[in-house]
């Protein structure tokens, strides 16, 4: 069993502050080391590789969102949480720093009781999703194949251990079709969909993205703005990726590079072939193949059943058909034996017919 206590590194220019939450962590039975100041921080997290990190917001020369935006930037500190400690208790101020990366945010003055929570907040929520990331089941297998692909000596939580971990409420946006990018996005948990809508105001499903995949390297491979917009299906954890930390990945491993380019490449024919089969494959057809991608998305191997919990205005999304088109054509499904339906949930029952139908 591992004893070895978490280090923790406090960076407060206020020296009775900084003895005083050093002394509280002790008594936590945390390991301390204290910097007075933004420079001496950033030393301080190089070289003692901390487990987590406390800093003050206004310090003398290099404040808290400097000290923040220069740790981000190494990859070797890069992972390490972060809580910002603040007299103030602005708005704007508090999501100037979770947008730049902090995981957390104290307002002085703050009691034993709330320091402590918060560190141990952050250890329970870094430790789930490390486990949830390093976890050999099958979800994950597609992003474990990626590095495999790719003979990469690094695990996927070197990627996105430590940076900023969002959980974005069903129907919430990603991101907006036409927006530069400023991230690449990474499905901890949930379901997310890409989709268009065209000139009449109809929304088109092109994606599905389930725990594992990458959002958005599209364009931000391309350098252009996005060329679809994601939203979630269900509440999701997504974990965010400063795009200045993605391309210092891909500078430093070519082999990385290459892969994002390969699924780049891959995911443009496996959208171009859907559109095809849009165009010329019949609606029972386009409904069947509908389901069996959700199927091959989202069903783990142990359930007998496939079911899936999914607004019938997104499946005829997904489809390309109007609504009350895919509603008739599940009604036959029910009736054939295909599917069970019960209010917006939809279980495959017979999957073999299902790819029967899809020839």
């Amino acid at each position: 069993m591992n004893t070895e206590r978490k280090k923790i590194l406090v960076i407060e220019d206020n020296s009775d502050m900084r003895d005083n939450i050093a002394e509280i962590l002790e008594l936590a039975n945390y390991e301390v080391i204290t910097a007075p100041n933004g420079k001496e921080g950033i030393k301080a997290a190089k070289s003692a590789q901390p487990d987590l990190i406390v800093c003050d917001i206004m310090m003398p020369e290099l404040d808290g969102y400097a000290v923040l935006s220069i740790l981000s930037k190494d990859l070797n500190t890069a992972d390490i949480p972060f809580i910002f400690l603040t007299a103030k208790a602005e708005k704007q101020d508090m999501r100037k720093g979770m947008e730049m990366g902090a995981d957390d945010y104290l307002t002085k003055p703050f009691t034993d009781t709330d320091l402590i929570n918060a560190i141990k907040a952050r250890f329970e929520k870094h430790q789930k999703i490390k486990d949830v990331l390093q976890e050999k089941n099958p979800p994950f297998e597609s992003i474990q194949n990626f590095f495999d692909t790719a003979a990469m000596q690094m695990s996927i939580d070197k990627l996105t251990k430590g940076h900023k971990t969002i959980t974005v409420s069903k129907k919430d946006l990603l991101f907006r079709e036409g927006k530069y990018p400023n991230a690449l996005y990474y499905v901890v948990s949930g379901k997310v969909k890409a989709f268009r809508i065209n000139e009449y105001g109809k929304e088109f499903i092109i994606d599905l993205y389930k725990p594992g995949d990458f959002i958005g390297y599209e364009a931000l491979l391309e350098d252009t703005t996005y060329q679809f917009s994601a939203a979630v299906l269900e509440d999701a954890d997504i974990c965010v990726i400063p795009k200045e930390q993605f391309f210092l990945l891909l500078n430093n491993h070519k082999d990385v590079a290459s892969t994002f380019i390969k699924l780049l490449s891959n995911g443009i024919k496996e959208k171009e072939e859907r559109l095809m089969k849009m165009a010329y494959n019949s609606i029972r057809k386009r409904v069947a193949e509908a389901l069996l991608l959700l199927i091959e998305k989202y069903k783990h191997p142990n359930d007998i059943f496939f079911s899936i919990n999914m607004s019938r205005n997104d499946l005829s999304s997904l489809v390309g058909t109007a609504t009350e088109t895919l509603i008739r054509t599940l009604s036959d499904f029910k009736d054939e034996g295909i599917i069970e339906v019960k209010g917006s949930n939809i279980k495959v029952i017979n999957e073999d017919k299902l790819r029967k139908l899809k020839g």
